[in-house]
This record gives structure tokens, C-alpha cells and sequence, in this order.
């Protein structure tokens, strides 16, 4: 079975095509057939004047017309697409999804911060792990950072908040919300504090994962990532795209994730992060797979 994937977030839009097949212990197996991605950095226009601006709505339609293109090339006969925290503040975004439908035939959806929350943990990537440790998912945005908590295999809490890289980057997140985010932590985690993990999403922290060159399933120390934010910080723009081989659109917002996720594992007291390259795209297409086999089940009684 072949699904697809397509997330519009605040920095870039993703397609993600991948195959199910079923294996012999009866559980799904996703392959990455394809992914790729579009720098459209939404949330410089929309952070700023609450909407999206005639350049990047172009940028948007020729976006999804390749997409559209790529899926009729793949023969991708399912597909699920989200937008997050850049067109949930944009007083256009309704006018322009309606655009994108009607010459492209994708239906994208606006969703929540918690929906954005709970599609990172479809991934399920905590019950790959021990049993013996609590899980805080951390996914790091241009416009929000989504927290996920699970103790004892149970859903504890997930929050988003409107706080994101090329929010930081435009000076738009103001104390009382690091305040916010900092209470809701120390109070929702305490007495976990002593077997806490934290498992990462989002394109800055698999670029900091890849720097690292540690190993597949290997964490990621606290005290590396604050290593990492002196490092960084300590170079202009051009010194870090020159340095450490990374694109414009990577070097300006690697700075500000770095900070989230120090602030947020230094106030749930989570020494390591692992990093096992998920994102919202992969939560997606794990929710259609659901929902299809849901269908089947239901047409077959």
C-alpha cells in the first residue's frame, strides 16, 4: 500500500511517500520511498503581518502543483495533508486552501497544536523502547514547539505552545510565555525525575544529531546541545552555512531550536535526548494507514 504525506509548516512544506507492506509479527512496516522538502518559510510573513503575503502564496501553489505531480508520478492512491502554526495564524489561510484545492485537488487541513502533539506520537517510538523510563517528545517548529509526556505508559499531557524558532528569531516570544511553558513542565513532570528521556522531532535536531555523528539509537547529552548553542552562537549566518555545510533556511533557525530544547529538558531535568527521525509527516501517514485499515475492518462486517 502506498500513502503520502504533506506537512506545511512554518519554515518548509514536506511530501513524504512511503510504502506499507505487513510483517510476519503482524505489524505494519513503513519505507520511505521519498521525501521532499520546500523552504517556503511561511512564518517570516505571517509572524510579523498576520498573513500570508502574494510572493509565498505563489510559492505555495507552485509547491503543491510539484507535489501534485510527484503523487500522480508515484501513483499514490492515499494521501493525508496538514498545515500547522503559520496558517493557523493567517488571516488568509482559508482563501488560499481553498486555491490549493481547487487546482490541485489536496484537501489540507488546519490543525491543532494538540493534534499536531498527538500525530507526532502515532509514530509510536516509545514502545520501542524500555519500560522503565518516561518519555517527554519534544518537537521543535518555525511557529510552536509541541510536548508530549508519557509515565508508566500513559498519556500524562500534551501542550503546544506558540513558541518556535522563527518566532525567536523575530523577537515575538515574550518571557511571560517562556514562564508558561516552564511552570506547566516542572509541575505536570515532577516525580518523574529520576528516569526521564527525551525524544526529539524536527529538522533542527536531526541536523544536530548528523553533526554529532553518533549512532543510530545513541542519545544526545544535555551538556552537547549547550556545547553545540555556544558554538553556534558564536558565529554570524555565513560562518555557520560555511562551516558546517548548512543551507540559509537551516543555519538562521538552528540557533533558537537549540535554546527550546535546552530550556525545556533543563526544566523537566532530562540529561538525554534521542533523536530517531520522526516528524509530523511520518505522524500523518501513520494516522491514514490507521484510518484506512479502519475502513476496511468497517466495510468488511
Amino acid at each position: 500500500m502506498r500513502l503520502a504525506a504533506i506537512d506545511i509548516g512554518s519554515n518548509a512544506a514536506r511530501l513524504l511517500i512511503s510504502d506499507v507492506s505487513m510483517q510476519d509479527n503482524g505489524k505494519p512496516l513503513f519505507q520511505k520511498i521519498n521525501l521532499i522538502r520546500v523552504p517556503l518559510r511561511l512564518g517570516f510573513d505571517v509572524f510579523e503581518q498576520q498573513e500570508i503575503s502574494p510572493e509565498k502564496e505563489a510559492m505555495i501553489m507552485n509547491t503543491l502543483k510539484a507535489y501534485r505531480h510527484l503523487l500522480d508520478a508515484y501513483e499514490v492512491p492515499y494521501l493525508k495533508a496538514a498545515a500547522t502554526s503559520a496558517m493557523r495564524d493567517a488571516a488568509n489561510a482559508d482563501r488560499i486552501l481553498q486555491r490549493v484545492k481547487e487546482e490541485t485537488g489536496i484537501d489540507i487541513e488546519i490543525i491543532t497544536g494538540e493534534a499536531e502533539a498527538s500525530l507526532i506520537y502515532e509514530n509510536h517510538i516509545a514502545e520501542n523502547l524500555d519500560k522503565d523510563h518516561s518519555y517527554l517528545y519534544i518537537d521543535v517548529g518555525g511557529g510552536s514547539t509541541e510536548l508530549t509526556f508519557f509515565a508508566d505508559s500513559k498519556l500524562v499531557f500534551k501542550r503546544s505552545f506558540n513558541i518556535g524558532t522563527i518566532r525567536l528569531l523575530k523577537k515575538q516570544v515574550e518571557d511571560a510565555q517562556w514562564e508558561e511553558m516552564k511552570d506547566m513542565i516542572k509541575r505536570e513532570t515532577r516525580g518523574h525525575y529520576n528516569d526521564m528521556v527525551a525524544i526529539g522531532s524536527g529538522g533542527n535536531i536531526n541536523k544536530i544529531f548528523s553533526i554529532s555523528k553518533r549512532k543510530e539509537g545513541k542519545p544526545l547529552q544535555l551538556e552537547l546541545l549547550k556545547d553545540y548553542y555556544k558554538e553556534f552562537s558564536s558565529f554570524t549566518l555565513a560562518d555557520r552555512m560555511r562551516l558546517y555545510r548548512l543551507r540559509e533556511d537551516r543555519a538562521d533557525v538552528i540557533v533558537p531550536a537549540l535554546q527550546i530544547y535546552i530550556n525545556v529538558m533543563r526544566w523537566a531535568n532530562i540529561t538525554e535526548i534521542f533523536v530517531p527521525k520522526i516528524g509530523l509527516a511520518d505522524g500523518l501517514i501513520q494516522h491514514l494507514y490507521e484510518e484506512l485499515k479502519t475502513k476496511q475492518k468497517l466495510s468488511a462486517l
